[in-house]
């Protein structure tokens, strides 16, 4: 059995895009990692080898967190593997992140969408987090991944920014039932990030990087090593008195 010696992360989401940047950037700070994928195994299993060249360890689960019924079987195996390889079944870091995205006009929003977008973006984290509670070491942290949209609007996005706005207020309750335990919940929220998120919608259409770009004070959309650093931040001891705050990581689009 190995001694434990470094914090550990659980990232949802962690394969491509933010969450793989995450992934990284919480290896660069010393911390072990794991994390879910969907579907794309490849990739994921890419960002393990990454996360070890950095000589950190790391391991990637298949999770579709919009499924709670799969979380209990998820987290016992996660525990087993860390009791095994550390001595304690338990993680520091929750950073709830897997999410996609919905372009759909409120009016023209259908039911199974709406569903859709609860069950991953509400249910999901709701569910995952409470079941992640013991294992989740106290002292910890949970980092859940809002966006710009649950501060300012943008037609298409009713589904998408409402559910992002009730994680937000999760995430005050959080900070204040869960302080007791020392564990602190925080919301990164991006603006609009260059990824194939919403199938590279931001990155790949010129007009829409160009407006989004014009309207923001730094002069561009952002990148997704513009967000995992935020995000490591929160799961280290500079963070330590940083609770129940929304952080928002946007170049100050809207302000």
């Amino acid at each position: 059995m190995e001694t434990r010696k470094n914090k550990i992360a659980l990232v949802t989401g962690g394969s491509r895009g933010l969450g793989r940047d995450m992934a990284i950037s919480l290896a660069k700070k010393g911390l072990d990692v794991i994390f879910t994928y969907n579907s794309n195994k490849a990739a994921a299993d890419e960002v393990v080898a990454e996360i070890q060249s950095l000589g950190q360890k790391a391991i990637a689960y298949q999770l579709d967190t919009s499924k709670p019924a799969e979380f209990d079987s998820f987290l016992s195996e996660v525990g087993s593997h860390l009791k095994e390889h550390t001595g304690s079944s338990n993680f520091d870091f929750l950073i709830n992140n897997a999410g996609t995205a919905l372009y759909a006009p409120f009016a023209e929003t259908t039911e199974e969408q709406l569903d859709d977008m609860i069950n991953i973006h509400y249910k999901g984290v709701y569910m995952l987090t409470q079941k992640a509670l013991n294992y989740l070491n106290d002292g910890g942290g949970i980092v859940n991944i809002s966006s710009g949209l649950a501060r300012f609007t943008q037609p298409g996005s009713s589904a998408y920014g409402a559910m992002k706005s009730a994680v937000e207020s999760l995430t005050r309750y959080l900070a204040r039932e869960l302080g007791p335990r020392g564990i602190r919940a925080n919301v990164v929220a991006p603006g609009p990030i260059a990824t194939d998120f919403g199938g590279g919608r931001v990155r790949d259409t010129k007009e829409i990087n160009d407006f989004l770009s014009s309207i923001t004070p730094l002069g561009r959309v952002g990148l997704a090593d513009d967000i995992g650093g935020v995000v490591a931040f929160l799961c280290t001891d500079d963070a330590k008195w940083v609770n129940g705050q929304r952080i928002e990581a946007s170049g100050g689009i809207f302000i």
